[in-house]
């Protein structure tokens, strides 16, 4: 079997993981496109000692190290949030932290894309937890039909520290409370009560001001396409708390406006 038939059902994985990393579908994609490039250009670069996964997520992660601005620290007090933001976690512990958390690789599995030892995977992720401990709170609109799903996800955003302005069970009800809450962060299901689209619902909140989405699907393959525009924070459901703890962490880091707390 040929590197590209072993690494093909991985790629939109790959892709979602990137995504998380860069904070945009576009550079996330880009470091993608580049894995495959040096794949092409030197099959040997592929590790032959592992899962077809884990050597694919091994390369991607010797690219993005090997480029100096992706490990360097900023300490300018000028620097835009999301550059201080990022700051905050060091490139391996948000690595370690995604993967073990976002692509739900095994400890073991972390250790080997890492290339470090296994004990080390754990002192990592602890760290993450640290660091993400100083991530500011904020207003955050949850969109969902659900309302089961929906008290889970209140529940578990308001532990994180943030503070729920409302759920929405429709597209109209999810602009109105976007245009009156102003939140810093929105939840959206894709498929909601009437019918209507919860992609559909984001589009319309975004002509209005600039906030972080993270979208929520049974069916996350059908998000992960290669059609644009696709999304850059993607969870599936059933909801794992890990899991949507790392997206809202990320999703955070990105936003210009994250330094600031709710009220």
């Amino acid at each position: 079997m040929s590197i590209a038939q072993e690494i093909a059902p991985h790629l939109p994985y790959l892709r979602r993981f990137a995504r998380t990393l860069t904070g945009s579908q576009q550079s996330g994609d880009s470091y993608v496109i580049s894995t495959l490039e040096v794949l092409v250009a030197d099959p040997s670069a592929f590790p032959k000692d592992s899962p077809s996964r884990i050597g694919l997520y091994r390369t991607f992660l010797d690219l993005w190290s090997s480029i100096p601005i992706n490990g360097a620290v900023d300490t300018a007090e000028a620097a835009p949030a999301a550059q201080r933001n990022l700051n905050l976690l060091t490139p391996r512990s948000r690595q370690a932290f995604l993967l073990r958390t976002v692509e739900g690789f095994s400890g073991a599995e972390v250790a080997a894309i890492l290339q470090v030892e296994p004990a080390q995977v754990d002192s990592l992720i602890d760290l993450a937890g640290r660091e993400i401990a100083l991530q500011v709170a904020t207003d955050v609109l949850i969109i969902e039909d659900e309302p089961v799903i929906a008290l889970d996800i209140e529940s578990l955003v308001q532990d994180l520290g943030h503070q729920v302005i409302g759920i929405a069970r429709t597209h109209k009800e999810a602009v109105k409370l976007a245009e009156a809450k102003r939140p810093g962060l929105v939840l959206a299901d894709i498929q909601l009560a009437d019918g209507s689209s919860g992609l559909d619902a984001v589009n319309e909140i975004l002509t209005n001001y600039e906030v972080p989405v993270i979208f929520i699907t049974a069916f996350p393959e059908r998000l992960l396409t290669g059609e644009r525009p696709e999304p850059a924070f993607l969870i599936t459901k059933p909801l794992a708390t890990e899991v949507v703890k790392a997206a809202i962490s990320q999703a955070l880091f990105f936003d210009k406006r994250s330094s600031r707390r709710a009220a």
